[in-house]
């Protein structure tokens, strides 16, 4: 089995694995007792924490461990925002962020406070412009990932970051994708990450508030890690998430260079061996090992079951797959195709033999997927000059490979009206138009459902 998953939860490295069993024996007992085995478990915590700020590029005294990456981020957010009430209290966030993020977001929001919400290009990357013009006197913080989770896309930080500290404004990083290939770049001010995202044990996370940032914590607390994570120290899991953040640091440049050759093959070669397929997110500011593409006239789910029985584990954003049925939020931000979405993420120590069975492999399980799905007939009349597609009730794809089977159909000039009540219509039909040489025209209300205008061009 294959597993191309790695920006959800990377394997465990073997340094995370030795240095929790060391742990298990030596770390059991309460860290802030004076007797032996205290003293023992307060020098382990201790020296975990200045490896993990060395890694990080801060003082120990500024980084708190935290039962996971989200609560450093809903932690993160809410203390800042707290701190820095008598501000205002109005939030910047990008539309690509961590979901953890925006639920923080629509949680102040909810309290009374005002969210900006910034667009992104096409690659998922933010402008800093955008930033400079979004601030305001009332702006308490300013949010921003490191890279983006879904299509590997590096987000500018050292100039947002440098736009907020002239601003005055503190820059909260979600540094929770690249932590484990090279320390964030840029003047921030806090900082989250979560240890299975680099090969440590899944339920420790990392929050860093820098000396000097207004800092007030919500909730309840206690003496632990400065009153922002109550309760005991996972001591064990900690040890070992500092420890494989020091050793994948120090494997960071060659593995990368690797993965970025494998993640670039791929790139280049689905769109030449699959037709009708999108890479999305930036081609040249990305991290090493992901990269993320879209079929059309494919059903998300279907394809992610097909390529776990060829024996590979991959992910996606597409509505397919999803209980909403509404497409990932990255992806919706971006603009582009979002059915059949593949994300490809490759783990430290991925094999290139790997890579090529999956390209070996992909063109047929997508061809299959396809036939299974392109059996239904459009529903198609004609009205005035307008070809009417009634694709009420059908999920994505269908919307999509309906259009696409009857644009040749009418005059070039001529238009088809798509009637969809799919959530998934609003973002994959505009982006099919781009794809295929087509205008999108818009979208009107309809009867039921939406109505997705098309003119022929070519």
């Amino acid at each position: 089995m294959s597993y191309f998953d790695a920006a959800s939860a990377a394997p465990l490295h073997p340094v995370a694995r030795q240095a929790l069993l060391a742990a298990l024996d030596d770390g059991w007992a309460d860290p802030s007792r004076l007797y032996r085995e205290g003293r023992k478990a307060r020098m382990l915590l201790d020296a975990a924490r200045e490896a993990a700020a060395e890694a990080v590029g801060c003082r120990p005294d500024e980084l708190t461990f935290t039962p996971s990456g989200t609560r450093a981020v809903h932690t993160g957010v809410a203390g800042a925002l707290a701190g820095r009430r008598r501000v205002g209290r109005h939030l910047i966030v990008s539309a690509v962020e961590h979901s953890s993020v925006l639920h923080s977001a629509e949680v102040f929001e909810a309290e009374g406070g005002q969210v900006t919400r910034l667009p992104v290009a096409r690659t998922g990357a933010v402008d800093a412009g955008s930033y400079e013009a979004a601030v305001r006197p009332d702006t308490a913080l300013a949010c921003l990932q490191s890279a983006n989770h879904e299509v590997g896309t590096v987000q500018p930080v050292a100039a947002v970051a440098e736009v907020c500290r002239a601003a005055g404004v503190p820059l909260l990083v979600d540094a929770a994708q690249s932590l484990g290939w090279e320390r964030v770049a840029g003047d921030w001010s806090l900082l989250t990450a979560s240890a299975h995202k680099w090969g440590g044990p899944s339920g420790v996370g990392l929050l860093v508030v820098r000396k000097g940032v207004r800092f007030a914590v919500q909730g309840a607390s206690d003496e632990r890690e400065s009153g922002r994570a109550p309760g005991f120290e996972n001591l064990p899991a900690v040890v070992a998430a500092a420890a494989s953040l020091r050793a994948v640091r120090a494997e960071a440049e060659r593995e990368a260079e690797r993965l970025r050759e494998l993640t670039a093959r791929i790139r280049a070669r689905v769109p030449e061996l699959v037709p009708d397929v999108e890479v999305v997110g930036d081609a040249e500011r990305r991290l090493p090992g992901i990269v993320t593409f879209s079929c059309l006239y494919v059903d998300g789910e279907t394809l992610l079951h097909e390529l776990d029985r060829e024996g590979f584990s991959v992910s996606s954003g597409s509505s397919c797959t999803s209980s909403t049925l509404t497409p990932s939020h990255v992806l919706k931000a971006m603009g582009v195709l979002s059915e059949g979405n593949v994300r490809v993420s490759l783990p430290a120590g991925a094999a290139e033999g790997d890579v090529e069975r999956f390209l070996e492999v992909l063109p047929g399980v997508v061809a299959g997927v396809r036939e299974k799905l392109g059996a239904p007939a459009p529903s198609a009349a004609v009205q005035e000059d307008v070809l009417v597609v009634d694709a009420l009730g059908k999920r994505c794809p269908i919307p999509v490979i309906e259009l696409a089977k009857v644009i040749g159909t009418v005059p070039v000039g001529g238009r088809v009206r798509v009637l969809s009540d799919d959530e998934a219509a609003r973002l994959d039909i505009p982006a099919w138009c781009e794809m295929r040489g087509q205008e999108y025209v818009g979208e009107e209300k309809a009867e039921k459902g939406t109505a997705f205008l098309v003119r022929r061009i070519s």
